[in-house]
C-alpha cells in the first residue's frame, strides 16, 4: 500500500496490519509487527526527503513474515548508540531487538527500502481451536464440579465417532 508517512497514516496502516495477521490466523505476530512498521514509518516521516511518500509491503514466505517500507530517499538509516536520557533514536535499534532479522538496502537510484522478519507460528504447535477440553473431578467424592484444563498434545486417541443413521426410512 503506498502512503504519506503522517502520524494519522501511521495508525491506519498499524490497524491494517493488525486485520491482515488476525485474517492469516497470526494473531501472536501483531504486536510485534505493529511496533516495527511504527518505528520504520516514524523514520520515514522523521527523515525522508524528498517527500514522506512510502510503500509498505508484507509478505507471508514459508515461515517467516516480511514486513518492508520503501521511500525515495537514498540516504540508509543508522542505528544510532542513543545515550541514556536522548528522547528519539532508539527505533532501529528496537526494530533488531524485537525482529528475527533486518535490513535496508538501495530501492532504485533515489530511495531504498527497510524491512525485518518475523517468524510465524510453528505448523506444528496446534492452533487454540484444536486443542481438546480434558475434563478433570476436583475432589474424587464429590463429582458436582469439574475443572477444564486445555490439553496441548492429547496422548490418548480420540474415541471413534459412530456413523449417523437416520430413523428416516430410504
Amino acid at each position: 500500500m503506498e502512503l504519506q508517512a503522517l502520524p494519522s497514516r501511521i495508525g491506519q496502516v498499524r490497524r491494517i496490519v493488525s486485520a491482515q495477521l488476525r485474517y492469516w490466523h497470526m494473531d501472536s505476530l501483531i504486536d510485534r509487527a505493529s511496533l516495527g512498521v511504527t518505528e520504520l514509518l516514524s523514520n520515514v516521516h522523521r527523515h525522508a526527503r524528498p517527500d514522506k511518500t512510502c510503500t509498505v509491503e508484507m509478505e507471508l514466505l514459508l515461515d517467516r513474515l516480511k514486513i518492508s517500507v520503501y521511500d525515495h530517499d537514498p540516504r540508509l538509516p543508522v542505528v544510532a548508540d542513543a545515550g541514556p536520557l536522548a528522547t528519539c533514536g532508539r527505533g532501529l535499534a528496537m526494530v533488531a531487538a524485537m525482529s528475527e532479522s533486518w535490513g535496508v538496502m538501495p530501492d532504485g537510484e533515489s530511495g531504498k527500502v527497510v524491512w525485518f522478519t518475523l517468524p510465524t507460528p510453528s505448523a506444528d504447535a496446534p492452533a487454540a481451536w484444536d486443542r481438546q477440553p480434558r475434563l478433570t473431578a476436583v475432589e474424587p467424592a464429590d463429582h458436582r464440579f469439574a475443572e477444564v484444563a486445555f490439553a496441548e498434545h492429547a496422548t490418548e486417541p480420540r474415541p471413534e465417532r459412530a456413523p449417523a443413521h437416520s430413523t428416516v426410512p430410504g
